[in-house]
């Protein structure tokens, strides 16, 4: 194996020049050996090798040193993969192949670690430059999705604030309770959360209950009067 590391005369950006070393990951063969013949013709990208598994690609981690896992989402176990691949190899970017706009997985595999999507419709120009922008430590994907990430931070710091209640929502009722203050509906709740409505419908049924409120309008004033006195305290205390 070639000697990778950047010596005294060289900078970082030198290194970045280089081909990007890619290991792909895809369970359906014709996937995996379509990609690896198309980027294998770049002379951006060096194809290091292609695997039908995450448990073979992490034994190939150490010897092939990749910069970036393209890892097909359709593969058997791709999602706890991706946190496999983070424990053994931290360094190492992430990049999920095949994820649609409206994937319910869009945030779990953010979660996870990825750096990057490669939508469906991609073309390999696409990948070399998402798979570049990862070895960056950019991440890379359609507005679309980052609204679809940022919203669920913005789930996630409300949920915080939500956990700090007198009467503790779970978690789940948390992100629930962070969009009726949205003014989303039951349907759009379920489809933002990846659950069924019928369990949408449940949690907000126990958020009314814990909060003491008749309907979502007053649940929704009620957190953000709690949130307000939260925040007001904190800075009092501080």
């Amino acid at each position: 194996m070639a000697d990778r590391t950047v010596g005294p005369g060289h900078h970082d950006g030198d290194a970045r020049r280089l081909p990007v070393r890619l290991l792909i990951v895809a369970g359906v063969r014709l996937y995996r050996d379509g990609l690896s013949t198309l980027l294998s013709q770049r002379t951006d990208v060096t194809v290091v090798g292609a695997l039908p598994a995450v448990d073979q690609a992490i034994a190939t981690l150490v010897s092939e040193q990749p910069d970036v896992v393209l890892l097909d989402t359709l593969t058997a176990g791709a999602l706890a993969g991706v946190a496999a691949i983070r424990r053994h190899a931290p360094a190492v970017q992430i990049v999920a192949f095949a994820v649609g706009e409206h994937d319910p997985r869009l945030v779990a595999f953010a979660e996870a670690g990825v750096a990057g999507y490669v939508t469906c419709d991609a073309t390999t120009s696409d990948v070399v430059a998402i798979v570049e922008s990862a070895r960056r430590g950019e991440l890379f994907c359609s507005p679309r999705m980052a609204g679809v990430l940022l919203r669920r931070l913005a789930a996630l710091a409300a949920e915080r604030s939500l956990s700090s209640y007198p009467m503790k929502l779970t978690t789940r009722e948390a992100q629930v309770g962070a969009l009726i203050e949205r003014g989303l509906s039951n349907k759009q709740i379920a489809r933002e959360l990846g659950i069924g409505l019928p369990t949408v419908k449940n949690h907000v049924h126990n958020i009314l209950e814990k909060l003491d409120v008749h309907g979502r309008g007053e649940a929704a004033a009620r957190m953000r009067h709690e949130r307000a006195s939260l925040a007001a305290y904190g800075s009092v205390s501080a």
